[in-house]
Parts: C-alpha cells; sequence; structure tokens
C-alpha cells in the first residue's frame, strides 16, 4: 500500500529535494509531487489531499509546522512527516504537541524513510530510529508535564525563556518579585526539576521550541 500512496516532498534545497525524489522512483514510488516553499506545499496539500505530506521544517513563506497547522485547519486529513537536520529535542518536543505523525532526519537512509511511511499510514507515530527509545521518553514525559502549567505559569516560562531575571518578569507583568519566585518554584515541581539556581533556565533552553509555542 504505501508504494502506491500519493506522496508530497516540500523541500526549498532544489538538490535534495531532487535527489529524495530519485530515491522514491528507483524503489518503485511513482505518486509522487514536490513541492518547493511552505505556500506551495499547503495548496497542493488542500487541493490535491496527498495522503503523506513530507515536509521540511524551515521553508520560505511558511515554515513545516505552519503548513500543518493551517492544511489541519482546512480540513486535510493526510499524514504529516516533518523532516530536517535537527536531531534537537525540542523540535521532537514541539512535533509531539502537534501530533505531527512522523519525523525523520535528512541523513537518514532510504529504508528508514520507508518504514516511516509504512508506519503513519497503519496509524503509528514514527521517530527516526537516529533518537534512542530513552530520548524519545523524555520528550513524551515533558509533552505530559507542561500541560500541567497554568495560564501564568506559562507565561513566566516563556520569559525565563527570552532570558529575563525575576526582577525584569516582576516589571514586566506587575507583580512582586516574591510572586514570580513562587511561581518559579511550582513550575519546577510540576516538570518534575531539580530545585536549583538555574534549573529554568537551562530547561527553557533546551527546549526552546516548546517554550515559544506555549
Amino acid at each position: 500500500m504505501s508504494k502506491t500512496a500519493s506522496i508530497l516532498l516540500a523541500d526549498d534545497h532544489p538538490m535534495l529535494l531532487k535527489g529524495l525524489l530519485q530515491e522514491f522512483e528507483t524503489h518503485d514510488y511513482y505518486n509522487v509531487t514536490t513541492a518547493n516553499n511552505g505556500l506551495e506545499a499547503l495548496q497542493y496539500i488542500i487541493n490535491d489531499q496527498p495522503q503523506v505530506a513530507i515536509l521540511d521544517i524551515e521553508m520560505p513563506v511558511l515554515n513545516g509546522f505552519e503548513v500543518i497547522k493551517k492544511a489541519r485547519e482546512a480540513g486535510s486529513s493526510a499524514k504529516f512527516v516533518i523532516l530536517t537536520y535537527h536531531k534537537e529535542k525540542g523540535f521532537i518536543v514541539q512535533a509531539k504537541k502537534l501530533n505531527i505523525d512522523g519525523y525523520l532526519v535528512k541523513d537518514d537512509i532510504f529504508e528508514e524513510v520507508e518504514k516511516c511511511i509504512s508506519a503513519v499510514l497503519g496509524g503509528q507515530e514514527y521517530i527516526s530510529s537516529s533518537f534512542t527509545n530513552t530520548e524519545v521518553s523524555q520528550v513524551d514525559k515533558q509533552v505530559q508535564l507542561i500541560q500541567f502549567l497554568t495560564p501564568s505559569e506559562r507565561t513566566i516560562i516563556r520569559l525565563i525563556g527570552k532570558g529575563f531575571s525575576s526582577s525584569e518578569i516582576a516589571d514586566q507583568l506587575s507583580i512582586s518579585v516574591r510572586t514570580v519566585q513562587k511561581h518559579r518554584t511550582n513550575i519546577i515541581a510540576k516538570l518534575d526539576l531539580e530545585p536549583s539556581k538555574d534549573t529554568l533556565s537551562a530547561w527553557a533552553k533546551r527546549y526552546k521550541e516548546l517554550v515559544q509555542s506555549l
């Protein structure tokens, strides 16, 4: 079934896109279309409804995550796979937060791509084997824990991620430093982090993509 599925490949790097398309054709996938930027990809997804859309994260006009959000808002039932050079956990966190079906790294061999397509068409999530089970489990844990933060706590962790100190956050939100510190203590507890001075700053840096999307 996976070889007859309609597939969209979207990437703004012509040589990479051409090479990946050739790999698909070499492995007898012939129902594959390409797009050179996010807007072109979105228009194709809405108009032609491919079964699988494999999208680069960093594309002009609309990035991969934006394409997925807008396509789903338009009612797309495609299986979405992110293709990227990034092996940072923060991107995995964001992908999971958006319930993206698959995550591939551009260094993956084509066999990995085939496994991913087969898995997502079968209703399963697929994360590149470039990541260990432990890393994926840690990401799953963060996605679950972040749901327990209140709106105020999410605002504060966003400001921490931007490098603001407790006093600067207090000034910006018109609250006391003591209130900020209380929020910080609660956030640390909810995220199951070690209660040290730089814990939240380090966490916010590590999961910057998730923090920015709060």
